[in-house]
């Protein structure tokens, strides 16, 4: 019970710092605040944010090991008879049709998006974590299909895949950006979802089929 509660208080004060953080850089944007004006305002040590947080980008971007990690649990969650790529759209026309804050269909995205536009570390931490779904995403094929190591499909099936979420992401932040309501972008995505669709290949559409 004690382990609990000190893994609780620490959660807890990792979400608080988190939240100090992200309401500083919101109002003054990520390059002008410090780690230090970060510790300053959640009353702790500079050496405390960073045992929770090892470099400041972590600060603003701390849900993204989730996103890295989402095209995956799709697909080892397809059902069965359903491919990789459909079990992709079928979640992805869920959560969007939902108008699911996880894929930036909210009020504030537009401030969040403009913090990452004026600082090119968070960029440049953005185009690193495309790249870990991408390579989540072909290693899962792999694992799912038991695919040998030459074996091509996985990437090239992986590419297409996580293009589908990637391409559907830059349509959400471009219109979201541009002040338009959640609904309104939800309703054209899930038009956009099903154009993709039909740009993808039998070969992409059927491979990894759950048995």
């Amino acid at each position: 019970m004690a382990e609990g509660l000190r893994e609780r208080k620490k959660r807890e004060t990792k979400q608080r710092i988190s939240d100090i953080a992200t309401g500083l850089f919101l109002e003054h944007g990520f390059v002008t605040v410090t780690v230090a004006d970060v510790a300053d305002a959640a009353d702790v040590s500079v050496n405390t944010v960073y045992n929770y947080f090892p470099a400041k980008e972590d600060l603003f971007l701390d849900r993204m090991e989730g996103v890295t990690l989402r095209l995956s649990r799709m697909i080892r969650g397809r059902d069965r008879g359903e491919s990789a790529a459909h079990a992709v759209l079928r979640e992805m026309r869920g959560q969007i049709g939902a108008v699911s804050p996880a894929y930036g269909l909210m009020d504030g995205f537009d401030a969040f998006m403009n913090v990452i536009e004026h600082a090119p570390t968070l960029k440049a931490r953005l185009f690193y974590l495309q790249q870990q779904v991408h390579d989540a995403v072909v290693a899962t094929l792999r694992e799912e299909t038991g695919a040998a190591e030459g074996d091509p499909l996985p990437l090239l099936v992986g590419g297409q895949i996580a293009w589908i979420e990637n391409t559907a992401v830059g349509y959400i932040t471009r219109e979201m950006t541009a002040g338009r309501k959640a609904t309104a972008v939800s309703r054209e995505t899930l038009v956009l979802l099903d154009e993709i669709e039909e740009l993808l290949s039998e070969k992409v559409l059927t491979y990894a089929v759950r048995g």
